[in-house]
């Protein structure tokens, strides 16, 4: 997540948040009964400007019941391939990502498209087995240690899920041209997503990337209510440890849960 702007309502002595993203309100639609449901709207990020964010942005979102990460996978790869295709005539487009002047870079977006499995892929350039019980402090001591001798910035809190972030930024993300999912992210760094079915410790959640930049997240949705607010604690000590970025503790939404959310694909996508 994010951090928010924050306002205040003066007549109700409120204070009020611009959303950070539709996420919770949408799958709230799925506990009602709205088994397809998307909105394109207006984000708020009180962070960082630069050439590829903005605090204030258009994104959109669908969560579609009874659909996975692998379904949303195959229909990102048909959506942004098809329009390619249709747009440009072929799969394969010039980029000129320093400005028309400057050396075009060739981006192939030809389906099927690399899937990579973040941890799998760290370990691989790292030549290294990692402590994957990421919430013990072992497993973070060995990530920051790792960090450090690459001499990657990253400021406190060095938790495991900011440490892991700059693993997969120096590792994979830096080094990717052509569209790439990167799948399987640490549940400690996906707090709504949903764990994953056969591999302890991850989820099932993807990033799709072109040309260093993230264009696409999802994920088969968290749907225990019980995980769920487990994952909000462990986001509430990150925040209260320092991590701006850090989810706090949303009870409603936890409430909206033990009604039942039925097996979810949720995706997004700046715009």
């Amino acid at each position: 997540t994010a951090k928010p702007f924050v306002t205040h309502h003066n007549e109700l002595n409120l204070d009020l948040f611009m959303r950070v993203a539709p996420e919770l309100y949408l799958k709230m639609l799925v506990v009602g009964g709205l088994d397809r449901v998307y909105e394109v709207g207006r984000n708020f990020r009180n962070e960082g400007m630069d050439m590829t964010h903005n605090p204030e942005f258009t994104a959109c979102e669908f969560y579609m019941a009874y659909a996975d990460y692998n379904d949303l996978m195959d229909m990102t790869e048909e959506l942004i391939s098809s329009m390619v295709l249709n747009i440009k005539g072929s799969y394969k487009v010039q980029y000129h990502p320093d400005g028309p002047e400057e050396p075009a870079i060739e981006i192939d977006f030809t389906p099927p498209w690399p899937r990579i499995s973040m941890v799998d892929e760290i370990e691989k350039k790292l030549g290294t087995k990692l402590n994957r019980n990421f919430v013990e402090e072992a497993a973070r001591a060995q990530l920051d240690e790792i960090v450090a001798k690459l001499e990657l910035d990253c400021p406190p809190p060095r938790s495991s899920a900011r440490l892991l972030d700059k693993l997969c930024g120096h590792f994979i993300e830096d080094h990717i041209v052509n569209p790439t999912f990167i799948t399987e992210h640490p549940q400690i760094m996906s707090p709504l997503a949903k764990w994953h079915r056969s591999k302890e410790g991850l989820t099932e959640r993807f990033e799709m990337f072109v040309n260093t930049k993230e264009l696409c997240n999802a994920y088969t949705e968290l749907n225990d209510p019980e995980r769920q607010m487990q994952c909000f604690m462990g986001q509430a000590a990150a925040k209260e440890a320092g991590d701006d970025e850090a989810q706090g503790v949303d009870h409603d939404f936890v409430t909206a849960l033990e009604h039942g959310l039925p097996p979810t694909g949720g995706w997004g996508c700046g715009m």
